[in-house]
């Protein structure tokens, strides 16, 4: 599942590789225009990819060196000088392990959608250089 979302000059997209059904997706698109708006992101594009341990595993050793998985990798388009325009800031992709937060949510004893956007929420500061 691809969900693309425009909030005016700032465009992000959600997708599900995750195997697992997530519910209350709207929840999260909501989410993530009210964090973009308050962190004054315009002008920029990134994508949440929801997978499964598998691939986080493979994301975190390959480009961390750490063979285990994670909760949340993000990949910074503007970390380097490689990948600028000017036009559009391409801020990057943000990869959440649903199975590790569905875990994590049950851990901390709130919803599984709270814990995802709590991901993203990590993600999107990653980005931006936090």
């Amino acid at each position: 599942m691809v969900e693309l979302l425009i909030v005016g000059d700032m465009m992000f997209e959600i997708f599900n590789n995750s195997g697992f059904e997530v519910l209350e997706l709207e929840v999260l698109n909501s989410y993530v225009k009210y964090v973009s708006s308050k962190l004054d992101i315009t002008g920029a594009i990134f994508n949440i990819i929801m997978v499964d341990d598998e691939e986080i595993r493979d994301l975190n050793k390959n480009y961390r060196g750490i063979d285990k998985k994670t909760d949340v990798i993000t990949f910074a388009l503007e970390d380097g000088d490689n990948f600028r325009n000017p036009d559009i800031r391409v801020l990057g992709d943000i990869y959440i392990s649903i199975p590790v937060a569905y875990e994590q949510a049950l851990t901390y004893g709130h919803s599984k959608i709270r814990e995802i956007c709590f991901l993203a929420t990590h993600g999107i500061l990653h980005l931006l250089g936090y």
